[in-house]
């Protein structure tokens, strides 16, 4: 399921997208083009765990290539079928739940399979696969673990994927790492007999989607309220000279700790910091953290942050 850090991500490209646009973009259309942008984080997600099996295609047809050959080597003659061979790919193959929900949202990687030969080509090359195939006998654990480090170490560094991300949507490229996370989960949680396991969904809860609504919607609603406080606390120093990220990043992080009883101070001043580093400035992290720590001062000795249950916690 999507992450809360991811979906604060989410918010912040559509704020920012918002903020550039002109006046027919409404907080209507920032609400649908937010949903939209999450629903193809789990396209990405769904066609992450569907690669493997092609992978898994893409090994079956070389070694009918290499057994039809007119002069076979004793590699040709009896290759490893241990890719193909693969319990949890099996598994992945046979998932009813990713076969339905492929099938609905149209997903596939029939339109790629240039990329998808190159992919394979790749990872054959790698140790890890080399290593893989020269097993006798292997694990339903030891099959996991290969397909784990198939995801997190080869594909996330392999340079066709990645140009692909950039090239497929604006948005994979941050994604990817995220979309990786759910499919490690995903791994995890097959048992050896679990060909009809449901995959995981798109949000955790209705807490999380309604925590996506509702922190875009203040955001947006209360612009000018918010930009006043930072105005407040920002000693000589015009708002509009500072960055456009930053003041993004403040206005979420103020929603966030008025609106969300539930969560920890500590925990939207965490996470914003740890955001700014990626998307914003050099001086960004230490220039956030020291506006939002003189607001949420403010806050407190105004009574305005009534945190509740988790929320009180740190």
């Amino acid at each position: 399921m999507i992450s809360r850090r991811l979906i604060r991500i989410k918010v912040l490209q559509v704020l920012y997208a918002y903020s550039k646009k002109n006046e027919g973009y409404s907080s209507i259309v920032a609400e649908k083009e937010l949903f939209h942008s999450i629903d193809k984080f789990y396209d990405l997600y769904l066609l992450l765990l569907m690669l493997i099996t092609e992978m898994g295609n893409l090994e079956n047809a070389r070694i009918q290539l290499r057994r039809n050959k007119n002069i076979k080597s004793i590699d040709d003659q009896f290759p490893s079928t241990m890719l193909i061979d693969n319990k949890l790919i099996k598994l992945v193959e046979s998932n009813q739940h990713l076969s339905s929900l492929s099938q609905e949202r149209k997903l596939n990687w029939k339109m790629h399979p240039d990329l998808l030969k190159k992919i394979y080509n790749d990872f054959i090359e790698t140790d890890l696969y080399k290593n893989y195939i020269k097993e006798e006998k292997t694990t339903f654990e030891d099959d996991k673990q290969f397909l784990s480090n198939f995801y997190s170490e080869f594909l996330s560094e392999n340079l066709a994927f990645i140009d692909f991300l950039e090239e497929e949507n604006i948005y994979w490229n941050d994604d990817c790492g995220f979309a990786i996370i759910m499919i490690l989960k995903t791994i995890e949680g097959f048992k050896p007999d679990g060909n009809d396991k449901k995959l995981l969904p798109l949000f955790k809860n209705d807490d999380d989607k309604d925590f996506t609504k509702k922190i875009l919607r203040s955001a947006i609603v209360n612009r000018e309220e918010y930009l006043k406080i930072i105005e407040k606390h920002v000693e000589n120093w015009d708002t509009e000279r500072i960055a456009q990220l930053d003041l993004l990043i403040l206005q979420l992080a103020i929603a966030e700790l008025l609106e969300f009883s539930s969560i920890p101070i500590k925990v939207t001043l965490d996470e914003f910091i740890e955001i700014s580093k990626y998307y914003s400035t050099e001086r960004s992290k230490v220039f956030i953290n020291g506006l939002l720590d003189k607001i949420i001062k403010q806050f407190e000795s105004e009574g305005r942050l009534n945190k509740k249950g988790r929320g009180l916690i740190g």
